[in-house]
């Protein structure tokens, strides 16, 4: 099925209103079908990775034209909660992010046969629903350290760049809180499982570290030898875009690894709810799963993953998420983060 990129880096605003968010790509999926109608979903995720899960979902429905709208986590949020606009699924890997959004009534009540089958963990009062669970990991360039042993928690990780400085000076990455959402939701979560987070930020801090707002431009500078570490990255992009390169090694540091669950909800001034609906639940049944997980690259929700791996620390599902996104909090964090990073 032949998809059309719409735009990139457009600019949407509201009709009569002076703001606006800003879109990274818009690309159509036709529809085949003789009676269209249109889905509109608004997400964070790639393009390119939903694009299987997409094509799988309007097999089943001909009928059904997708406007797959990406932006950052923080626009994504700025959309429905500021803005208002009118879309029928938000997807986010902002867990933080759409707890607010449902928690402030932008979500609607939804539920079928396949979110009752849901384990309680992971949806929030029917507004709120996982449908990938995502390791938070560190990447490596194999030449880049010097024969340097791979870290294997975090405290190895300081250790090595406080004894190494010249390896890694200007050749570490990690995501800036600051202007990402994911990034503020794995900084605020790190903060809570141990003191080495603060740590850590104050050694990167000393080697004028790259702050980024994308998992994928991190791997795309470790892979180009413009990075030799990255820290708080996707497993979900690594895995696939590092598995046939023999330089770059992905570890999920044994002290603890954050999971996240990425998630969707139905805004309540969706055009056309019930397609939103019907494309989470094709997430959540067996056929979507499989191309959420082999196609798209994205773990779907798994309970007994998360019992076999002790080291894993899954984010809770819960309004729990929204104490760091208080605006005193939020200040007072960022502040102690930008004076932890001003080493260099």
């Amino acid at each position: 099925m032949r998809a059309t990129i719409l735009t990139f880096g457009l600019i949407i605003g509201l009709v009569g209103s002076a703001t606006a968010f800003v879109v990274e790509e818009e690309t159509l999926f036709p529809a085949t079908g003789t009676e269209k109608q249109m889905l509109s979903v608004l997400s964070t995720t790639d393009t390119s990775i939903l694009r299987p899960v997409i094509v799988g979902f309007q097999t089943g429905n001909p009928d059904v034209a997708v406007r797959y709208t990406v932006a950052n986590s923080q626009e994504v949020f700025a959309a429905i909660h500021e803005e208002g606009l009118a879309f029928d699924l938000v997807i986010s890997s902002a867990m933080d992010l759409q707890m607010k959004l449902a928690n402030d009534g932008f979500a609607a009540r939804y539920r079928s046969d396949q979110t009752d089958r849901m384990p309680d963990w992971a949806h929030w009062q029917d507004r709120l629903f996982a449908f990938a669970q995502e390791n938070v990991v560190l990447i490596a360039s194999q030449s880049g350290l010097n024969d340097l042993p791979l870290p294997q928690t975090r405290r190895d990780l300081i250790e090595m760049l406080r004894d190494h400085p010249e390896v890694f000076r200007g050749r570490i990455g990690t995501y800036n809180p600051e202007a990402s959402g994911a990034g503020y939701l794995f900084a605020t979560q790190d903060s809570r499982q141990s003191d080495s987070f603060w740590r850590l930020a104050e050694v990167m801090g000393s080697l004028a570290p790259r702050l980024y707002t994308s998992s994928n431009d991190m791997i795309t500078d470790l892979k180009q030898g413009r990075l030799v570490l990255a820290y708080n990255v996707l497993g979900s992009y690594a895995g696939p875009r590092l598995a046939n390169d023999p330089n770059a090694t992905v570890v999920e540091l044994e002290d603890y690894t954050l999971t996240l669950l990425r998630t969707g909800l139905i805004p309540v001034n969706a055009a056309t709810p019930s397609l939103g609906g019907a494309f989470l639940d094709f997430m959540l049944r067996p056929e979507g799963r499989r191309l959420v997980r082999d196609a798209a690259g994205l773990p779907p929700i798994d309970e007994t993953a998360l019992a076999n791996g002790p080291h894993l620390r899954p984010m809770r599902l819960d309004p729990g998420l929204l104490v760091f996104l208080d605006r005193i909090k939020r200040r007072a964090f960022l502040e102690e983060w930008s004076s932890a990073l001003s080493q260099n």
